[in-house]
């Protein structure tokens, strides 16, 4: 047992450190010594997990998701609102999360790395979560669930892009507060627009509270 936890505490170290690598070199400049430098594990280790450069990627690309995870909120569009702050908030300290991110918009990574695997499984994830919204009675009902969510996770990729650009992702809570004050009356009734929360803050106040065991109301 005691030889299982510590595998997958190296594990964790080794995707961390690559996660940190990808982020600041890009695919294609990252090589293994760098990471096995920056994760201070031997290349038996790194190799045990990860046989290839390859495989490390995708293995930091299929972490994404669950750093998006949430807590359930009443509300499925409030959680789907909170899905994207908290994924922001992440994203600017994250490292692992940082080079899941570079790699997903990485048009350098190799046949082998499904880059486009992300942009799928958000989508995927967002229609399902809209579809519940939907049997609430808390969407306009010419919303298309699959074309509002691809809307929102090309247009998400891009605002964090920019913001990334431009301001170290320092403005990331801002621009997908102004994102959602775009979208959400297209999509919401209008008797829930009041309700839904989207400051720049929310982000925070949601892991703040889920650590808390709370629940931010959509009205906090």
């Amino acid at each position: 047992m005691a030889r299982q936890e510590r595998a997958v505490r190296t594990r964790r170290t080794i995707l961390e450190a690559a996660g940190a690598v990808f982020d600041e070199h890009g695919y294609t400049a990252t090589t293994i010594a760098m990471v096995l430098e920056r994760a201070e594990v031997t290349k038996g280790a790194l190799y045990f997990h990860f046989p290839s450069k390859e495989s490390l990627a995708q293995a930091v690309l299929d972490e994404q998701l669950s750093l998006g995870d949430v807590p359930p909120h009443p509300c499925r569009l409030q959680e789907i609102v909170d899905m994207t702050f908290v994924f922001g908030h992440r994203l600017r300290s994250n490292s692992l999360l940082k080079g899941s991110v570079r790699l997903t918009m990485d048009q350098c990574a190799p046949p082998g790395v499904d880059h486009t695997g992300p942009f799928r499984q958000w989508s995927d994830r967002v229609v399902e979560m809209l579809q519940g919204a939907r049997d609430q009675g808390e969407l306009l009902p010419t919303v298309q669930p699959r074309d509002t969510a691809d809307l929102l996770v090309g247009a998400f990729a891009g605002v964090q892009l920019m913001s990334r650009a431009l301001h170290g992702r320092e403005d990331l809570g801002h621009r997908i507060s102004v994102l959602w004050a775009h979208l959400l009356p297209s999509i919401a009734v209008p008797g829930l627009l009041s309700g839904l929360d989207s400051r720049p803050d929310r982000g925070a106040r949601v892991l703040a509270s889920a650590q808390s065991g709370e629940l931010v109301g959509a009205e906090a």
